[in-house]
């Protein structure tokens, strides 16, 4: 059986630890401010995640491109080139194309290489989220899978990933269309904080208001706390989109509300950050399905 490369892209967040951890790749998207594309690195290798965030933060905005076909190209045809068979995890496809792209390039590049498979998947899922689907490919991969069968075995299971994430405010989705006009005006009134999570098909759905920061904080703990119940030590990854304070809060919820809890802090990236905007948060962990939601 040939080797299986399990690659995501830029909406992942997935930082450099855990991608060496699990021997995940990413494919780069694009940010786009003043008419200039630059890498989305979530390494943030080409501006810092505070000079992102400030700029969102002073009104300007700052737009984002899918994977572009020349890096499926080039990523897909040098890991075949080694031997390889690849497994890619995308970002909802409710949210960005790139999993079309990636299936159209794949199936282009699979002419040269006919013993060789690519795999694209929708993890339905964004932010560490996606990252949490592509985890568990790449623990299906050591398990001895072939690309094929992680496919197979990750299609069923990308609802099981809880993600509840709230914001200060609904301007900066729903100027990415990633919300409707009445959710937005929903999310801002009287200091109402929308939690917002990733249903069934991939799409973005307030499900729940909380009044004030500190009360989303902690519905969104309670409802990732519920998530895992049935899960024994689960990792909770926390995303911030520069409020590191908030995140280690969120954190302390979840060691003294969830037994055996182990967390991981990190930003959100250029591209989910763009999309969402300044001072959001949220939490992702594998747990109940997110079918239990009526939405």
């Amino acid at each position: 059986m040939r080797p299986v490369k399990i690659v995501t892209d830029s909406c992942s967040d997935m930082p450099r630890d855990l991608r060496r951890k699990y021997d995940i790749d990413y494919m780069k998207m694009n940010t786009v401010r003043n008419g200039k594309e630059t890498p989305a690195s979530i390494d943030w290798e080409y501006y810092s995640a505070k000079e992102l965030y400030d700029v969102i933060r002073s009104g300007e905005r700052v737009t984002t491109t899918m994977v572009p076909p020349s890096e499926f190209q080039k990523y897909f045809k040098a890991e075949l080139a080694k031997g390889n068979d690849i497994v890619y995890v995308a970002c909802s496809s409710k949210m960005t194309g790139s999993v079309n792209v990636g299936k159209v390039e794949a199936e282009a590049i699979m002419k040269d290489y006919p013993d060789a498979t690519i795999v694209c998947i929708d993890s339905l899922n964004a932010c560490l989220g996606e990252a949490v689907v592509a985890i568990k490919a790449a623990e299906f991969r050591d398990q001895g899978m072939s690309a094929k069968e992680i496919e197979a075995a990750i299609l069923p299971i990308r609802n099981n990933v809880n993600q509840f994430v709230t914001v200060h405010s609904l301007n900066a989705l729903k100027a990415a269309g990633r919300v409707s006009g009445s959710s937005a005006f929903f999310g801002n009134l009287l200091g109402v904080k929308p939690i917002i999570i990733s249903d069934k098909v991939g799409n973005n759905i307030p499900i729940k208001k909380a009044k004030g920061r500190l009360n989303s904080l902690k519905e969104i703990v309670a409802l990732i706390a519920e998530g895992v119940a049935d899960e024994k030590n689960p990792t909770i990854y926390i995303a911030h989109a520069d409020c590191i304070e908030d995140a280690r809060e969120v954190a302390e919820m979840c060691k003294e509300t969830i037994p055996g809890v182990k967390t991981y802090i990190t930003y959100i990236g250029p591209i989910i950050g763009a999309s969402i905007g300044a001072d959001a948060i949220g939490v992702f962990a594998y747990g109940k399905s997110i079918e239990r939601f009526a939405v």
